[in-house]
């Protein structure tokens, strides 16, 4: 598996690709954030993220997804329980993830940031291949666009800090941080 900087594919994941992106206005990548999703929340392995991230999640499914069914949203990456990774979107290209958000004083981070979902709640531990998954995938992305480093990933709790909580207190930031330095990341 590795990561074509000059397409943004990434090679040996599974790609779903969203019609929900746009371009970059500058073609920057500075910042990565991490998000986490299920659908029907609580529930994993559904296929329903995939759906939702193409547009084709059926409202009358799930009382929640009545909802959502209309939002236009999609991340670069899904990471499931398993480890699996699927791309929806290039990394060159700007995902719909961060919604209103700002960095360091920077509002719009989708311009110039990629976004990872994990599979997963605010409350429950994420799977050691989601971990595993998650440093491989950093990796790729670190040596591959060198405006990231290790000071510039996040949790979409930290920039959309009044609306959103993940990936919540069940993500242990230490580990995978340190994850990254002992495996040569930043």
């Amino acid at each position: 598996m590795q990561l074509d900087p000059l397409t943004g594919w990434c090679h040996g994941v599974r790609h779903c690709p969203s019609p929900n992106f746009n371009v970059r206005p500058q073609g920057e990548i500075s910042l990565l954030v991490i998000h986490n999703i299920s659908l029907p929340p609580g529930q994993f392995g559904t296929g329903k993220v995939q759906q939702f991230f193409q547009n084709r999640l059926a409202a009358d499914e799930h009382p929640f997804f009545a909802s959502i069914a209309t939002l236009q949203v999609s991340a670069h990456f899904l990471i499931e329980r398993d480890g699996a990774v699927t791309q929806f979107v290039s990394c060159l290209d700007r995902a719909w993830h961060a919604g209103v958000s700002c960095f360091e004083g920077r509002e719009s981070c989708n311009d110039f940031s990629l976004g990872i979902e994990l599979e997963g709640t605010d409350e429950l531990p994420y799977s050691e291949a989601q971990y595993e998954s998650l440093s491989w995938l950093t990796r790729q992305l670190l040596r591959a666009y060198p405006a990231l480093d290790a000071q510039r990933i996040c949790g979409h709790c930290d920039i959309a800090p009044q609306r959103k909580t993940d990936p919540g207190p069940s993500f242990d930031w230490a580990r995978y941080l340190q994850s990254l330095t002992e495996q040569g990341g930043g």
